[in-house]
């Protein structure tokens, strides 16, 4: 909190320095024009466009990467041969992923999704890969001793030795999304926080730019704060027991 005021504190000064709030608003500019916005509804209405993109790509992006992932720190051969195609993933620009799948799949959300997933799943895979990896062999042999069935094995030793690299992945996966989103919403979408950027950045309206920008950014610092963190720590108990 101590911080934030620091930069509040200097956020206000050099407003002040600059003396031009149609190049540097100060905290206090954004309030009117950002209780107009949550009065005519348009915040809510493109914030929540953005979060169920954001949902959405993040549901499959977790999904997918804790499935594969697993997959790969299990079973070397399959590792060996899927391990080019992931590094060609984590290597692959963003920008270039967006791109080819509006222009192959069209200007729909289906096209800005697949594109927010496709960015975050190799990254996913990665942290999970290392997770199978480490599981602990002697849990293994002890489940293979007592005859454990698959299913419970999973649940009960598996899991909770996965847990902690799920939720890092988790959160670094959503950081990055929401991210890639607002990207996707500016380059080819008529909705959502990105595209409210884009048309205020045309109108070179640094005001509303940051009215949005900073609504969505407090948004996902919430989630971060209320969610994220607290499930990060539950993940992680088990080992500090």
């Amino acid at each position: 909190m101590v911080s934030l005021a620091a930069f509040l504190a200097a956020w206000t000064l050099l407003a002040r320095i600059s003396g031009d709030p149609t190049v540097l608003p100060s905290p206090v500019d954004l309030l009117a024009p950002f209780f107009q916005e949550v009065m005519s509804g348009a915040l809510f209405e493109h914030m929540s466009a953005t979060i169920l993109r954001v949902i959405a790509a993040f549901c499959i992006a977790m999904t997918a990467g804790v499935c594969l992932g697993l997959v790969m720190g299990t079973y070397p051969e399959v590792d060996r041969w899927l391990d080019p195609w992931l590094v060609v993933f984590l290597n692959l620009p963003a920008l270039v992923l967006i791109v080819l799948c509006y222009l192959w799949i069209g200007l729909t959300d289906v096209a800005a999704v697949a594109a927010v997933a496709l960015n975050k799943i190799p990254g996913v895979v990665v942290v999970l890969r290392e997770g199978a990896r480490a599981l602990d062999p002697d849990l293994r042999a002890m489940a293979r001793v007592y005859r454990v069935r698959r299913a419970a094995f999973l649940r009960h030793f598996v899991l909770p030795q996965l847990a902690p690299y799920i939720a890092g992945a988790a959160r670094s996966g959503l950081a990055v999304i929401w991210k890639v989103v607002l990207v996707v919403e500016f380059l080819g979408r008529s909705s959502g926080i990105g595209f409210q950027i884009h048309l205020y950045f045309q109108l070179f309206d640094v005001t509303m730019v940051l009215v949005y920008s900073l609504s969505f950014i407090i948004f996902m610092l919430a989630v971060e704060w209320v969610l994220l963190q607290p499930a990060e720590s539950r993940a992680r108990a088990w080992r500090q027991a």
